[in-house]
């Protein structure tokens, strides 16, 4: 099953029947009209996690929802709190520097974003995760994103700074129990992958704002090199596509079975 409005595509359940949920809020890449932008639309994908909400869409086969925002992180980013208007919520320049607008946004334009695609997404996210902590007194949250597999001139890190396979992000252990993440991270090198945490993404808004260990709320980062799925030239899939994706179950599997003994041990 599936839920569509005009900025979000709830795929799966929205009570879900285990304790975990994904969100891909940086997949999207439909534009409102009233973007205005002076640069192309394939210019306005810069910061797109091309293909997130692909890559985790068969966990929904097994009662995992998937929560993805379908317009632009340029448009508007819902991993930023919706009152960081001069931080990155609506960005106003690319990565390389660029102006994407022409002129300063007025305030009921920016108003009216936050109302129809910045609140929308957080209230869906905030319902799945209170659904699924009622239901099991415990929910794990994996908000899923990409990144570029080199660091840009504005990227974390430093300007050509090579990224690991994966890193994992829980603002340094405040966002869920350190255990689950180590349990993450150890699931993935016995893959194969180079692991990092922290470093250099820690988490933002999405594990900030909804994550309280004490209480069973555990949210984790979690963002994939784009060299190990696509061609990030040409924003084209390649043959690692399917790989990583059976790969990424395997992990999702792997997560269900720490948390059926997690729910059972409580």
């Amino acid at each position: 099953m599936s839920m569509t409005t005009e900025a979000l595509t709830l795929h799966g359940p929205a009570r879900p029947p285990v304790a975990l949920v994904l969100d891909s809020p940086h997949s999207g890449f439909e534009f409102p009209a009233d973007f205005d932008a002076v640069v192309s639309e394939f210019d306005l994908r810069d910061g797109e996690d091309c293909f997130v909400d692909e890559l985790y869409l068969p966990a929904i086969e097994r009662g995992v929802p998937l929560l993805a925002a379908r317009y632009p992180r340029t448009y508007l980013d819902p991993n930023r709190h919706r009152g960081d208007i001069d931080l990155p919520l609506i960005w106003r320049t690319l990565d390389d520097g660029r102006p994407i607008y022409s002129r300063k946004l007025r305030v009921d334009e920016v108003k009216a974003r936050i109302d129809r695609f910045h609140a929308p997404y957080h209230r869906t996210l905030t319902q799945l995760l209170d659904a699924a902590h009622a239901e099991h007194g415990v929910v794990y949250h994996l908000n899923c994103h990409s990144m570029n597999s080199v660091a840009g001139m504005m990227g974390e890190g430093g300007e050509g700074t090579a990224r690991a396979d994966f890193v994992l992000g829980d603002r340094d252990g405040t966002t869920c129990d350190p255990a689950f993440t180590e349990f993450v991270r150890a699931t993935l090198v016995a893959m194969g992958y180079v692991v990092n945490l922290n470093d250099p993404y820690k988490g933002v808004e999405l594990v900030r704002a909804y994550s309280d260990p004490g209480r069973g709320r555990h949210s984790l980062q979690v963002e994939i090199n784009k060299r190990l799925y696509m061609d990030e030239a040409t924003r084209a899939r390649h043959a690692g596509f399917a790989p990583l994706q059976r790969n990424l179950q395997r992990m999702l599997e792997a997560i269900r079975d720490y948390i059926d003994k997690e729910v059972r041990r409580a």
